[in-house]
Parts: C-alpha cells; sequence; structure tokens
C-alpha cells in the first residue's frame, strides 16, 4: 500500500524558487458552464473541476502555527450531487489547543431562466459554528442558488495550532476531479516523512527550495517547496463491507520526524523507535500508571469475594466493569485516572479498558493493554511508531494458556469478543515488563443464525405455526443489542409486530437475553396472512418468507479493496410446511450447490417433499473474514445466483 516514501528537507541545490500557485476566484469559462456530463464518467453527478491546497509553518505572536488553505470548484451536473452545496468542516478546540477556520468565501455561479450568467455569493452571516463535544467544534455553511449546470466554489484557511499536525491531502474522493494539486513549504527547522498512498499516479511531482522563506526574531532558514498534482482522478465508490476509505484512497500524509527549536538550536526526536514509546507509555501517568498491579484492589475485593479460579475472577470483574463504568462516547488513548472513573461511574475508552486491565492485575490475573486503531480511523503505518496514530484501548488478560481480548465499553459484549470496530489488521501489546509487540486483531466466534419455522396452512389461506431463531456469535451480541434498544422485551415484540405487516404475532419468548455467553433465543408463535382465502385451484409460494436477498450488495464492475466482514458466517434457513389434505405440489425449485473457490463459502438449497407435506432449507456460508479484490467477482456472482435462486416459487394445486 505504501507506494513511496519521501523523505522532506533534504536540501537539493535548485536555484528555482517555486511560488505556491492558487486559481482566481470567481473566474469560469462559457464551456464549463455548458458542459452536461463528466467525459471520463458519464455517470458521475458532478466532478472537481479545479482543487487546490497548500500548507505553510509560520510563526506569530501567539507561537508556531500551521496554516491550511483549501480551494474547490464543483461542477454540479444534477439534482443528486446538490448536497456538495452544504460543506461542515470540523476543527479541533479544547482547554489547551485552540484552531480555527477563517477567510471562509463561497459563490455559485449559475445560468438563470434567460440563459444569462449570475454569480451568488454566499452571506458571511450564514456561516454557523457548532460544538459538537469538548474536543471539536464546527463550521458549517450552504451555498446559495444550487441548480443543474451551476458552479460552486468555495475556500478556507485552517489554522493549526502548533506544528504536530501537518494537514494530509485526499486525491481521491466520492465525484471525479479533472484536476487536484497540493503544495507545502516547510522550514528547515522541521523534518516530516512524507508518505504516498493509493495506485494512481501523480502527474506532478516536484521538490525545491525556498531560500529564506521562515524568519522570526532572528532565527531564518530555509524552506522545502513540495507540490504533488494528479489529473483525471476516479471517484472512489465506497460499498459495503470496508474499513476506512483512507487505507486506499490516493492520498499523501505528513508525519513529524524531527524539529530543532528556532530560537535555542535544541533538535527533538518525534518520530521514535517502539523502544522510545514503550518507556514513555509505561512511565506515563495516563497510561503505565493506571494498570500497576494492586491499584485497584480495595475495588475489586468484594466482587471476586469466595472465586479461586482464575477465568471465574476474570469474568467477574469483566462484568463488574461493564457495569460499573458507563462509556461517554470519547475515544482516547490515556486515561485521567480510572479510580475516578470507578467512582463516576463514567469514562473515555481508557478510562474503562485501563481500569479493567489494573482490575485483572489487582486479582492476580497477568494482563496487558492493547493499543489500536478503529476500522474507521483506518492502517497503522508501522515504518514509523508514532503513538498518535493509535485510538483504542483494549485489555489482553493471559489466563493459564490462553489469551483473551476485551473490551468492557458495551455492557452486551460477552467475555473474550471484540466488536467489529477492533478487528482492524492488528494492535500493539503493551507490557510493563517487556517490550510491545503485535497481535492480529480477528474475530474469535462468527455470526451465527438458525431459523426454523414450522407452519400449516389453515383453510382460511393464512399460516400458523412457530418461528425459532437461535443466535450465537456475533450475530447473537448483535441481536441481544437491537432488542436492548428497547426499554422492555415487549416494546420490543410490539414494535417487531409493527415491521412485520401480514405477520401476526401470538405469542412470543425470547430466552438468555442477560446470559451473554449463551446462545440468545427467540421464539414466536403467529399467523401469516398468505393467500387471502383458498377459493383458488393454484398457487404459487415462496418459501423464504423472511430476509430474501433482492438486490446484490456489491455492484461495481470490480473492486480495488477487499471485502471485509470482520469474521466469518453461517446463516440456515429451514421451513416445514404442511398442506391441507387434498392438495398436490407442483412444481418447486430446484437444489442449488455453489461453493467459492478455495473453500470460501458456499449457497446450498434442498427442498424435500413427502405427501402433502414438505421442506425447504437454504444455508449461506462465509468460511473466512476477509475476500481480496481478486475473489470480487465470485462474491458478486454468487450473490447474483443466491437472488435468482430465492425469487423460486413452490407451486401447489388441488386434487382433481
Amino acid at each position: 500500500m505504501n507506494k513511496k516514501l519521501l523523505n522532506l528537507l533534504v536540501f537539493i541545490c535548485f536555484t528555482t524558487i517555486c511560488k505556491a500557485q492558487d486559481f482566481p476566484f470567481g473566474r469560469f469559462t462559457v464551456e464549463e458552464m455548458n458542459q452536461k456530463t463528466y467525459p471520463l464518467d458519464t455517470s458521475a453527478h458532478a466532478f472537481v473541476l479545479q482543487e487546490f491546497g497548500s500548507t505553510r509553518i509560520d510563526a506569530t505572536d501567539d507561537g508556531i502555527k500551521t496554516y491550511f488553505k483549501y480551494h474547490v470548484r464543483i461542477k454540479i451536473l444534477d439534482n443528486k450531487a446538490f448536497d456538495k452545496g452544504t460543506v461542515t468542516l470540523a476543527f479541533y478546540d479544547d482547554a489547551d489547543t485552540h484552531d480555527d477556520i477563517t477567510d471562509i468565501k463561497g459563490a455559485t455561479t449559475y445560468m438563470d431562466d434567460n440563459g444569462s450568467v449570475k454569480v451568488a455569493e454566499m452571506d458571511a452571516s450564514k456561516i454557523f459554528t457548532t460544538t459538537e463535544n469538548k474536543y471539536w467544534k464546527q463550521k458549517k455553511f450552504a451555498l446559495p442558488n444550487i441548480r443543474n449546470g451551476c458552479i460552486i466554489e468555495y475556500t478556507y484557511t485552517k489554522v493549526l495550532q502548533g506544528f504536530y499536525r501537518f494537514p494530509s491531502w485526499e486525491f481521491q474522493d466520492d465525484i471525479p476531479k479533472a484536476y487536484s494539486e497540493y503544495q507545502v513549504h516547510i522550514p528547515a527547522f522541521w523534518t516530516y516523512n512524507a508518505m504516498i498512498r493509493g495506485g494512481l499516479k501523480l502527474s506532478k511531482s516536484k521538490s525545491e527550495v525556498e531560500r529564506e522563506c521562515f524568519s522570526s526574531r532572528g532565527s531564518k532558514c530555509d524552506c522545502s517547496f513540495l507540490s504533488y498534482g494528479m489529473a483525471d482522478i476516479p471517484a472512489f465508490i465506497t460499498e459495503d463491507y470496508m474499513t476506512s476509505s483512507k487505507n486506499f484512497i490516493s492520498a499523501v500524509y505528513f508525519n513529524l520526524e524531527e524539529w530543532t527549536n528556532p530560537y535555542t538550536g535544541v533538535k527533538n526526536r518525534v518520530t521514535k523507535d517502539w523502544k522510545d514509546i514503550d518507556y514513555n507509555l509505561k512511565h506515563s501517568e495516563y497510561f503505565g500508571s493506571q494498570i500497576k498491579k494492586d491499584l485497584l484492589k480495595n475495588y475489586i475485593a468484594p466482587v471476586i469475594a469466595g472465586k479461586t479460579d482464575e477465568m471465574d475472577k476474570a469474568v467477574a470483574i469483566y462484568s463488574y466493569i461493564q457495569k460499573t463504568i458507563k462509556w461517554n462516547s470519547m475515544y482516547s488513548r490515556g486515561s485521567d485516572g480510572v479510580r475516578k472513573a470507578l467512582d463516576s461511574h463514567t469514562g473515555n475508552i481508557a478510562d474503562i479498558n485501563l481500569a479493567l486491565a489494573a482490575a485483572l492485575n489487582s486479582a492476580g490475573i497477568k494482563t496487558e493493554a492493547v493499543l489500536l486503531s478503529t476500522r474507521q480511523n483506518g492502517l497503522i503505518n508501522r515504518l514509523y511508531p508514532v503513538e498518535s496514530e493509535f485510538d483504542y484501548i483494549i485489555a489482553k488478560a493471559n489466563i493459564g494458556n490462553q489469551s483473551y481480548l476485551l473490551d468492557a465499553t458495551d455492557p452486551m459484549l460477552p467475555f473474550g469478543m471484540l466488536p467489529l470496530k477492533c478487528l482492524n489488521d492488528q494492535g500493539r501489546v503493551m507490557s510493563l515488563d517487556k517490550p510491545s509487540y503485535w497481535i492480529d486483531l480477528v474475530a474469535t466466534q462468527k455470526k451465527n443464525t438458525v431459523s426454523n419455522l414450522d407452519f400449516t396452512l389453515q383453510p382460511n389461506g393464512k399460516l400458523k405455526g412457530s418461528i425459532s431463531t437461535y443466535y450465537t456469535g456475533y450475530d447473537a451480541y448483535e441481536k441481544r443489542k437491537a432488542i436492548k434498544k428497547f426499554n422492555t422485551v415487549d416494546e420490543y415484540v410490539e414494535n417487531l409486530d409493527e415491521k412485520l405487516g401480514k405477520v401476526k404475532i401470538l405469542k412470543s419468548e425470547i430466552l438468555n437475553l442477560d446470559s451473554l455467553n449463551a446462545p440468545l433465543s427467540e421464539k414466536l408463535e403467529v399467523e401469516i396472512d398468505v393467500f387471502g382465502s383458498m377459493n383458488h385451484d393454484r398457487f404459487s409460494f415462496n418459501p423464504m418468507l423472511f430476509d430474501r436477498y433482492v438486490s446484490n450488495p456489491f455492484k461495481l464492475a470490480e473492486r480495488s479493496y477487499p471485502v471485509d466482514w470482520g469474521m466469518p458466517s453461517n446463516k440456515r434457513y429451514i421451513l416445514n410446511m404442511h398442506l391441507p389434505d387434498g392438495y398436490v405440489i407442483e412444481s418447486s425449485p430446484q437444489a442449488v450447490s455453489i461453493g467459492l473457490p478455495n473453500r470460501g463459502g458456499q449457497y446450498l438449497t434442498d427442498f424435500t417433499r413427502e405427501g402433502n407435506n414438505f421442506t425447504y432449507s437454504n444455508v449461506i456460508q462465509f468460511n473466512k473474514s476477509i475476500y481480496f479484490p481478486e475473489e470480487y467477482p465470485y462474491l458478486k456472482e454468487l450473490y447474483n445466483k443466491i437472488i435468482a435462486s430465492e425469487k423460486a416459487d413452490i407451486v401447489f394445486s388441488k386434487k382433481k
């Protein structure tokens, strides 16, 4: 995935100074205004005409700041792209770090009903600032007079406090781009590593020197000037079952390697070896100090009282942390204090899972903390260890010869199961007494559902019988979460009854709802209005009464990134049907048996009859968590065949 690594600030003897060139605001051509489609992608609803960004580091009275300027012109081809005219820009703002977004300007160029070109400028009073949480704010605005064929344009400057968070640049988006360019100016006091990701090639890549571009309180230096350009950029179309798109789109990212204080000359190394990060974390108040042995001994003493088996202790402590500390929806790599979280009964990810690690260690169970990057956060760059790339922490409990990865932030998660968001490549295990190491983050259980239906066709044309569904693994976890969204089980059943339409629930029973490590069982006695009446000689009936596939989740001609389910899955559906006396089955679905290459999965159906009774079974099984792009056509074709197979009806009629 790492196509090219550049070491910035290696001085190259160029004498030409190249200045950043933005394009003029408000300029357009008649050809652009009249354009009805994008030639390289006629399915596009909009495309970027021009996109420009630049970043420079500069000194101010308030210290060193990073300035990122963005400017874009977008051609709106039809109303399916009107959402491009509503813009939300996030920026960081907390007690210590205050970023901002300034100089916002926008306009829409359009043709009126008489064919005259008009320009509608955005009213600055229509720019709103909202607070998302204690760390993040947003600037929001909507460009005026959006209509088919218009060109929207906006520009802004993001001011970042400090120099650690150098802005990245994504060439690809969900619409195509005719041209995109990013230019950076970095004073020699700072050294960054630039990493270019994605499969698209740059059409422009230049590296030059700007003489004495940085000056502050008598300190001067040259700058590295780099420009990256790309033309004819296809849209990156996301599809279901993928990790973060930033793992795959063409982009350039920057990591600070080292910097020299302009005023003292002291050099500071930022990109370090793992041994440096290990030392920092082990001796930090926000991490290592929170998982020390005996830290929570008094808290967990009553929890494990009378228990001698390590597994029993671990399960009890896990349940205690789950129930005691409620997740505040905040991600974090460090804790303000695990005792504080226990006393206040609320905390972020690190508060909860470091408390879990500390509690287990206090019970004599050897437990380590694991840093990871969630699926939405993207993959970790292992060439340059940077602690800030991680956004999540879990615990790794070592019991006997087994290790268990634990996340106590969700009260519905069984012991030893990680949520899907954590199943992302590898995590870094941080131990207090040995060097850190990588560990695979893989699912220990499958998604598994078995549905048994038993129905008798009544003289009034209705089906009456039972639906017994058994959920295990991740399917049980997801079903429990769905049920717990309601205040009571009765409310859940009422809602289910409303959603099922022609299905009337007569009686219901849910077993093991709060027994997280046991299978979840849902049993329903129902009546289904299928035929209305039996005053016909011939009837068609689709045996897939529920959860029938009607559309293929995979629609791309080809997919350049993996299909990542997170875990294997198995879904079984069995229908036993009893017809009244005097009816005979005329035709039935053909049995299907389709397998994916290399035993990757299978789809099976079967139909058997005995007198006026029949059994239909349907199995969809995926044996792998991840399917690579070359396997995509087989998955796509498998779903096409599933859809075709599940359309087939059973035909039965009265005996003559």
